[in-house]
């Protein structure tokens, strides 16, 4: 996957996928973000399509994935992000189908092995997630803690099934003491 930072969309394309439809901006260049529908409504619902070259390729590239013949992703992607983000990110772009990473290992790649949150947060901040899997980012216990994309937990839990990972779900997060109890992993954010 090829990066770089510049974000200025002036491309659309929409399609739709197992997990509800999926909304892919460009720049002409690179794909800039995606987006996967949330209670029926992407982003930019009300701007016409003007898909291009690359928005097709990613298309075709996301059909593949759901049907379950293409592994990784073979399309240029610009992120823009603080450093940190994008060292996180990058980290994502080399974990391969059905691999995954703990928020705490993810922190330890990056040299910030004690910036937990941080990291969870910067996974979560994501513009483009299935390409850039950050699906693939558990708690240190195997667990889904949270997800940003779609409809949350229930989107993620699917990308992972689709992948043979297996996981399982963090009960909800209202108690720093209930956490503890439980032994939750305090390293992750909803991401």
């Amino acid at each position: 996957m090829q990066t770089s930072t510049d974000t200025a969309a002036t491309h659309l394309r929409r399609m739709s996928s197992p997990i509800g439809r999926i909304e892919i901006v460009g720049n002409g260049d690179a794909i800039t973000s995606l987006s996967i529908e949330h209670q029926g409504t992407l982003p930019h619902d009300d701007l016409p399509e003007q898909s291009d070259a690359i928005l097709d390729r990613a298309a075709t590239q996301l059909d593949e994935y759901f049907a379950g013949h293409r592994h990784d992703f073979d399309l240029p992607v610009s992120l823009a992000g603080t450093a940190f983000q994008l060292a996180v990110w990058e980290q994502l772009v080399d974990l391969e189908f059905g691999e995954v990473i703990s928020y705490g290992e993810l922190g330890m790649a990056t040299g910030r092995a004690s910036a937990g949150r941080a990291v969870g947060g910067a996974v979560g901040a994501n513009p483009v997630p299935i390409i850039v899997p950050c699906h693939r980012v558990l708690g240190s216990d195997g667990r889904i803690t949270g997800y940003s994309g779609g409809d949350g937990i229930p989107t993620k839990s699917w990308l992972l099934d689709h992948e043979g990972i297996a996981h399982g779900v963090a009960p909800s997060r209202g108690s720093g003491a209930l956490e503890l109890e439980l032994g939750l992993d305090s390293d992750s954010s909803a991401a």
